[in-house]
């Protein structure tokens, strides 16, 4: 598998497989796999340092602006485009990633003020943060799982999302957990940082035709 083409790469673990070229529609788009990754890395390296207490949590208005254009919109479009190039793997994960930032913004942004301020009880709106956290863990994990057929570098990115998903998770319990909390903010920073060298493989490959910075493909059989 070549190291700058995951979205064709990945389609050996697609349930269908990809339409023979006589087949294709009037209109193909460019790889929007190195968008996709773009937006998720750059927001989740900012609300990584958030959580990890780099940034304050004031400054959440920071990772709510890049979620809903970059993360949400940006990597939303480039889910569909990755249905469009028949990539099961990349449409379900930038598909889902980007609904994720948007429904993170109207969480923080509406949601959530308005649950407190109507049941005046923070530990149940924790409670239903830890829920969603959870919930977005598990869809993680068996993304994860999926990424066994592509490559090390994206299997990382998964298992350190999935990790931060349940660390996040566990510290929003209760009263919350700050140490839990700033464990879970350091691996969604390295979880980003990973990101953008999968996202900056393709880039660098697609557009010099070297392989600069390998995604290490994971041989199977």
């Amino acid at each position: 598998m070549e190291a700058a083409d995951l979205s064709r790469a990945s389609r050996e673990a697609d349930i269908a497989p990809a339409a023979p070229a006589a087949e294709r529609v009037w209109w193909g788009p460019a790889d929007p796999v190195p968008l996709g990754i773009a937006g998720f890395a750059l927001t989740t390296f900012i609300l990584g340092l958030v959580n990890a207490n780099a940034i304050n949590g004031k400054d959440v208005f920071v990772v709510l602006s890049v979620a809903g254009a970059y993360g949400g919109l940006a990597q939303l479009l480039a889910g569909m485009w990755a249905f469009a190039e028949r990539n099961t793997f990349a449409a379900a994960a930038f598909s889902s990633y980007g609904a994720f930032w948007i429904s993170f913004v109207l969480l923080v942004q509406f949601f959530l003020p308005e649950t407190v301020k109507a049941s005046g009880n923070p530990i149940a709106a924790n409670h239903a943060v830890a829920l969603y956290l959870f919930c977005w863990g598990f869809f993680t994990f068996y993304m994860w799982i999926a990424t066994f057929g592509t490559s090390i570098a994206l299997n990382l990115v998964f298992l350190t999302l999935w990790v931060a998903y349940l660390l996040l998770g566990l510290g929003a319990v209760g009263h919350g957990h700050t140490t839990i909390t700033h464990w879970g903010g350091y691996v969604t920073t390295a979880c980003a940082c990973l990101a953008w060298y999968v996202g900056a493989s393709h880039v660098i490959t697609k557009t010099l035709g070297r392989e600069l910075l390998p995604l290490f493909p994971i041989r199977r059989g």
